[in-house]
């Protein structure tokens, strides 16, 4: 394994109509990802098996490639600023990490849309690059998090080939080192790569590096500290109840409380509004079918 840990360092595409329903076509395959957009930010109605056999094709490939789990901090940064949208709406996936996310798909009319939390997708890929011998890679988290990810990845898959680790530091690298990074990662021959930073850090990255990583980027966030055990993942029946966001808040307040005090409320009053929206022009919809048809029967 190629492992490059930093030093310790300071911390400093899819068409859609205006009630958010579209279908995202993936490039390559024969089917369609059915997708919908969650205040102008897509986030496809994928699940496990369909997104881990997408990212596994890609990835024995060799094709560059970017996907983003998502969740309402993803949508609100979205909406607050149209170049990230775009970013984000340009991304090969987008699964909904979070049960608020699901609920919206739903509602929205993808009726059987399952959740893709990030850490259970980053588990499943594992599993499947280790039986296909496809090279992975970790970018992101702090050295020692990274270490204790490497030995867990290690432990739980013996047959993974692990090719690249490397912890960058809290801050803008410089070109040198970032063109260092680059060639370190193209060198190393990764095809699938999990970058583990913070929204929308890790989202600009995998999209500033598309073209030039020749792999599936996929952005995991705290997926590291969850499965080194850094940090304590919400019980299951919080997870599945949407109150996984509490319990992240309950144990990191200080880092945590202004995303989701001013956030989480603000999505539910503009989500509000959208489905409103949604729901009147279904309506509106249905009535001038019935009305063209009453039409078409007088005549």
């Amino acid at each position: 394994m190629k492992e490059v840990l930093a030093k310790t360092e300071p911390h400093d595409r899819t068409p859609a109509s205006p009630n958010g329903s579209g279908v995202h076509a993936e490039v390559g395959t024969a089917d369609m990802v059915p997708a919908r957009r969650i205040l102008g930010m897509r986030v496809d109605a994928t699940s496990y098996a369909d997104a881990a056999a997408r990212i596994m094709e890609w990835a024995s490939t060799g094709q560059s490639r970017y996907v983003c789990a998502a969740s309402v901090n993803n949508v609100m940064q979205a909406h607050d600023a149209a170049p990230f949208q775009r970013l984000m709406n340009d991304a090969d996936l987008v699964t909904p990490d979070g049960m608020p996310l699901v609920w919206a798909l739903r509602v929205l009319g993808a009726r059987d849309a399952p959740r893709v939390r990030g850490t259970n997708l980053l588990e499943a890929l594992c599993d499947h690059a280790a039986a296909a011998g496809v090279p992975v890679g970790f970018y992101g988290g702090t050295p020692e998090a990274l270490r204790d990810l490497v030995a867990t990845i290690d432990r739980r898959w013996p047959d993974l080939h692990v090719v690249y680790a490397w912890s960058p530091p809290f801050r803008a690298l410089s070109d040198e080192e970032a063109d260092a990074v680059l060639a370190d990662i193209v060198s190393s021959q990764v095809r699938l790569l999990f970058i583990g930073l913070p929204t929308p850090k890790q989202d600009i990255w995998m999209a500033r590096h598309k073209g030039t990583v020749p792999a599936v980027m996929v952005g995991v966030g705290a997926a590291f500290d969850f499965l080194s055990g850094r940090k304590k993942q919400a019980p299951l029946w919080m997870q599945r109840g949407g109150l996984e966001w509490l319990f992240r808040l309950l144990t990191e307040p200080r880092r945590l409380w202004r995303r989701y005090l001013s956030q989480n409320p603000r999505f539910c009053a503009l989500f509000a509004i959208q489905l409103l929206r949604h729901t009147s022009s279904t309506w509106i919809d249905r009535w001038r079918q019935d009305h063209r048809h009453a039409e078409e029967v007088g005549k």
